[in-house]
């Protein structure tokens, strides 16, 4: 929270009714499309801007074609591969709509269609009397009745998510593509060259990206997939242009950053920095170092978990990243300065509100001890069938209330969702490597003080010895029993002889009472913090700058310029890697394998039109000092006419700092060229039907 984000030079992750407001801003590094255009949600370029549900993407033809990274499509090609065909490192391409393959219940496309401030709606009337449960709980019940309001039918999904830590609430709705299919992806030798090796790290040279295909039914409207369905019409598609950009060119990004916690105060981040990333760290480390051991010498069960461990993978280097930015850096410190001219401007000027920043400080002191015993927690159920068993078990005693009134997540709306994720459990899950993991987790449970395991926990749990015959008794492992345990009723569970279903039982009320004080702590905070964040925008006002909220997965656009940045004393990193860098990087050892094809096409110098002129080869990825963050990845990169030249990806190590504190003179986001893209497309994997379907600019002869 702390007063911290001032709106200059690029930093911003802008609501697009805000961008009006920033008119000034983007005439000046060069956009030629009007702020007021980039405003509305139903004309190009935001019409064509769709979200995965965690990643962004983009339309790129009348036909439904969805650009995103080729990490963001992972899950689908992952999910069609076997060891005999492997599509992860042999790559895939549809030739045609009948080759198309499924995207499985988890690959959804959401196009957002309406954004509306329903602020009044949700806090009208709130007592400052009530407990922060019952404040909470009451907020939570407003946003159910919206949301069931607004989903009239199975093709929306509707959602109110808070906006500056609560001071605002927009309600989101978006129409849900259920029928989506993988339509072409490179090897994972293109689409993840360098691996995690390279994740997070620049020079890089990466084609990360993937193509997939939205279908409906022959009404135009969201279906179950069928054979019948057709091809989404997209209202808007973005045109690609392979003009290319130079150093200095302003670029757009539109997408949905997940989370940013820009306004947290110096405590918050001391505590990140001392306390939470350390043992986040430690334990991924050593559950990756599990997952590795497991695996080994077993092709099935590391395709198994490939996904599982390229994703905490991903979350460890951008944790540890946090860390050494930390160091590099002191936000705390800067944050101190901001925070106390923040307080006294608030001495002056906080009207009525004297008590505030000390009640804020208590609840923030709250929050953080909760922080500790929810990680204990997690430790002390980190089994992918626990987390099924308890799922299913939330999901019957939430059932026996009206719908309205059980917890989100739990309602009719999200059965698809659990049964999805109960489904594909079956290509990301071995018993073996499943137990390894829990009873390693169970050792690191043991270790942490016992002041800050949750109150009645340990005599809950099985003893390590026992989980071997625990893993053998029970049913949960096969997924149609495990899906059979829906619509079951609680007394079935209270029953059952499985051990996950009985564990799953025992720990319903220690898992409910972390619940209740959670509730209790972040009804307090949703009532301190708006206070907060009005009085941080009227300091800002008095400076004359506006304030965007902290990003939390909505749609948001950023601005910047192709820049190149300086991470330490005497060595500067240009803005462009090229193909050649490749061929220098390519060692023939995973994860710098690089297809025959493509090192041959590059050797031959086959650049065409896709040679920068002033580069004189093909560029591969390139840097931007856009504003990013996790949820932007697949994110569309657009020139100043609102054209895709790119897609973000990644960040450099040194911007890892940038979801607490965006420097304008280091923070870098890093995109995939839209003309190494179209090269590899053309030269290597001859996928002329799709460069057909795209409407291309090729740059002028």
């Amino acid at each position: 929270m702390g007063a911290a984000s001032l709106a200059v030079a690029d930093e911003g992750q802008w609501q697009p009714h805000q961008l009006p407001q920033l008119k000034s801003e983007l005439k000046r590094i060069g956009i030629a499309m009007p702020a007021e255009k980039l405003a509305d949600l139903t004309k190009h370029p935001m019409s064509a801007i769709v979200s995965l549900g965690g990643c962004s993407a983009s339309f790129v033809s009348p036909e439904g074609l969805v650009v995103t990274n080729h990490h963001c499509a992972y899950g689908a090609i992952q999910r069609n591969s076997t060891p005999e065909k492997n599509y992860i490192v042999n790559g895939f391409l549809a030739k045609d709509r009948a080759e198309e393959l499924p995207g499985g219940p988890n690959t959804l496309v959401y196009v957002t269609e309406k954004v509306e401030n329903v602020t009044e709606r949700v806090l009208k009337g709130l007592s400052s009397t009530m407990s922060g449960r019952e404040r909470h709980e009451l907020v939570a019940s407003r946003i159910k009745s919206l949301v069931a309001e607004c989903e009239t039918d199975k093709s929306v999904r509707c959602s109110v998510p808070a906006f500056h830590r609560g001071l605002e609430y927009y309600r989101i709705k978006q129409l849900m593509i259920r029928d989506v299919r993988l339509v072409y992806a490179p090897s994972d030798r293109i689409g993840n060259f360098g691996g995690d090796i390279d994740n997070y790290e620049w020079p890089r040279q990466t084609g990360d990206y993937a193509f997939l295909r939205a279908y409906v039914g022959k009404d135009g409207r969201p279906a179950d997939p069928s054979p019948d369905n057709v091809p989404y019409k997209s209202k808007d598609f973005l045109v690609v242009s392979a003009e290319g950009l130079k150093n200095g060119d302003p670029i757009l990004l539109a997408g949905y950053p997940g989370r940013t916690s820009r306004y947290k105060l110096p405590s918050e981040i001391r505590f990140a920095r001392d306390v939470d990333f350390p043992a986040k760290v430690a334990s991924i480390t050593a559950d990756l170092s599990v997952i590795s051991a497991a695996t080994m010498g077993n092709p099935a069960w590391d395709v198994r978990y490939a996904s599982v461990a390229k994703s905490l993978n991903n979350v460890l280097k951008k944790t540890q990243g946090l860390l050494d930015g930390f160091a590099r850096k002191d936000i705390a410190a800067i944050k101190d300065v901001q925070d106390a001219e923040f307080r006294a401007w608030h001495k002056q000027n906080g009207k009525g509100a004297k008590g505030l920043l000390g009640e804020l400080d208590g609840v923030i002191a709250q929050d953080m001890a909760a922080s500790r015993q929810e990680a204990a927690w997690l430790e002390a159920t980190h089994s992918d069938l626990l987390k099924s068993a308890r799922t299913l078990y939330r999901l019957a005693l939430e059932r026996q209330k009206p719908d309205a009134q059980r917890e989100a997540g739990y309602q009719e709306r999200d059965l698809s969702f659990i049964k999805a994720r109960l489904t594909r459990l079956e290509q990301s899950f071995v018993s073996q490597v499943d137990e390894a993991r829990w009873g390693a987790a169970l050792a690191r449970y043991a270790r942490i003080d016992t002041k800050v395991r949750p109150q009645g926990l340990d005599g809950l749990l099985p003893p390590p010895n026992a989980l071997n015959a625990m893993y053998k008794g029970t049913e949960l492992a096969d997924t149609a029993k495990r899906l059979a345990w829906i619509g079951k009723d609680a007394d079935a569970f209270r029953k059952s002889n499985d051990p996950f279903i009985q564990l799953a039982v025992r720990l319903h009320e220690t898992g409910m009472t972390l619940e209740n004080r959670r509730n209790e702590i972040d009804g307090n905070l949703e009532r301190v913090i708006p206070q907060y964040m009005a009085a941080v925008i009227a300091w800002k006002k008095s400076q004359g700058k506006p304030v965007y909220p902290d990003a939390n997965s909505t749609l948001r656009v950023t601005y910047g310029t192709v820049s190149p940045y300086s991470p330490r004393d005497g060595l500067v990193k240009g803005p462009f890697t090229t193909v050649e860098g490749i061929v220098e990087k390519a060692t023939n050892k995973d994860p710098f394998i690089a297809p025959a094809a493509l090192l041959d096409a590059i050797k031959g110098k086959r650049y065409g039109e896709f040679k920068d002129p002033v580069l004189g080869t093909v560029p591969v990825n390139f840097l931007s000092s856009a504003d990013t963050t996790g949820g932007n990845s697949g994110s569309a990169v657009m020139n100043k006419h609102g054209e895709l030249v790119g897609l973000n990806f990644d960040s450099t190590y040194e911007s890892i700092t940038k979801d607490w504190y965006f420097d304008t003179g280091i923070t870098r986001a890093i995109h995939v060229d839209i003309r190494y893209m179209l090269w590899v497309m053309k030269e290597v994997d001859r996928a002329d039907n799709l460069l057909k379907e795209m409407t291309v600019k090729y740059p002028k002869k």
